[in-house]
């Protein structure tokens, strides 16, 4: 380390130290070196955000605890942008600021650095440059040449290009969608996403080499969790597990309209159909990972939001579920708890409890597998086919 405080020296080692941990083994020595050599904090925002609480801390004012956060492993918020979207919003973060970029939390970068299995002449094609510290790490790893990254944020892009100049590391940098990949570079041994996406893009398979990895982190409307490893075939397909790890910012171009229940989806003319569901409704959106996971593969295009209720008569607060297209919704009235019976309405062409029920039965039917033993298949025309345990066995997907 060079030009590195005491102070700096020792949260980078106590840091380096929880991720090791964290990961079981040590980082690879050519990783350690690039840990040492491309400080994280020189990559960040003289301003952060931590927590879904989004609590600021400014570097001009408590540098302790910027520095602080900077060498503790969580992800961290570096840029807000304005929301005027209500707490029930598909998608929001609450309020009126929502993440706009982020810092993954460092054991959950080393560990993808690691999935990536990058090797010495790789060419590698990076999404979402951000803070430019990702970008750093690679370039000290495989040399500026062989990393192109791509951010569409201008004002990120010029950013991230200081900072890596004054860190003396070269990468091409690219502003525009990283959606649409980089054409001048292809063909690339490795494809990193630092951004989450819930479809992957075709032009990735198409400037990726057979044999080449694609890692990305993955979302669904219903659940944003896990890694999404693909190996490229020679017919254009890809294919490969997920991990039970990673939570990024959703990349731009796939970020969608937001909603509002009462504002956007549901209407006063509309007749519900009426059921009843056995389904506890913490079941498909409590802490239970795995379940959420998996909803968010089988149902795909659905998303919820929970709701208090003040104005219906024993209904405390409800459980609604809803297409990103606006054309279906339900709602699982709740009265407390430990019920074992749910009041249900729904509405448009889908039934989204039904599908519900049925994607939660199959899914404890097949042992309640957890997100590691899921996978997916994205072929040549761009559909995603999910699978469990082998691309043979396809989930049932419900739409």
């Amino acid at each position: 380390m060079t030009n590195l405080d005491r102070t700096e020296q020792i949260a980078m080692q106590g840091l380096l130290a929880t991720i090791n941990g964290t990961l079981g083994t040590p980082l690879a020595p050519e990783w350690e070196r690039a840990y040492r050599t491309v400080p994280r904090h020189r990559f960040l925002p003289t301003r952060l955000w931590t927590g879904n609480a989004l609590v600021e801390c400014a570097r001009t004012s408590d540098p302790e605890t910027w520095l602080r956060h900077a060498y503790t492993d969580i992800p961290l918020v570096t840029q807000l942008h304005d929301s005027h979207d209500s707490h029930d919003s598909y998608g929001g973060a609450g309020g009126d600021l929502r993440p706009s970029c982020s810092a993954p939390e460092p054991s959950l970068v080393f560990g993808m650095l690691d999935m990536l299995d990058v090797q010495d002449g790789h060419d590698v094609l990076h999404i979402g440059t951000g803070t430019g510290w990702i970008a750093g790490l690679l370039a000290h790893r495989l040399g500026g040449g062989h990393v192109t990254t791509v951010e569409v944020d201008p004002v990120l892009h010029v950013q991230a290009g200081i900072k890596l100049q004054a860190a003396r590391l070269e990468p091409v940098l690219v502003e525009g969608d990283g959606a649409a990949g980089h054409v001048p570079g292809a063909p690339y041994d490795r494809v990193l996403a630092t951004c989450s996406v819930r479809a992957v893009p075709r032009a990735w398979l198409e400037q990726t080499r057979p044999g080449g990895v694609i890692l990305t982190p993955w979302s669904s409307p219903w659940y944003d969790f896990g890694l999404l490893r693909l190996t490229a075939h020679s017919d254009g397909s890809a294919s490969g597990p997920f991990s039970p790890h990673g939570t990024c910012t959703l990349m731009s171009s796939q970020q969608p309209t937001d909603l509002s229940i009462h504002r956007d989806v549901v209407r006063p003319e509309q007749l519900a159909h009426l059921s009843e569901t056995k389904l506890s409704p913490w079941a498909v959106t409590g802490e239970d990972r795995a379940a959420k996971f998996a909803m968010g593969l089988l149902l795909k295009d659905a998303w919820w939001a929970w709701h208090s209720n003040s104005t219906m008569d024993g209904v405390a607060f409800q459980l609604w579920i809803a297409t990103t297209d606006a054309a279906s919704w339900a709602a699982i009235d709740v009265a407390e708890r430990a019920a074992d019976r749910f009041t249900v309405r729904q509405h448009g062409p889908r039934r989204l409890v039904d599908e519900l029920e049925a994607a939660y039965a199959w899914w404890e039917g097949a042992g309640s597998p957890g997100p590691e033993q899921f996978g997916m298949t994205v072929t040549a025309d761009g559909r995603h086919i999910a699978w469990l345990d082998s691309p043979d066995n396809i989930v049932p997907a419900r739409r």
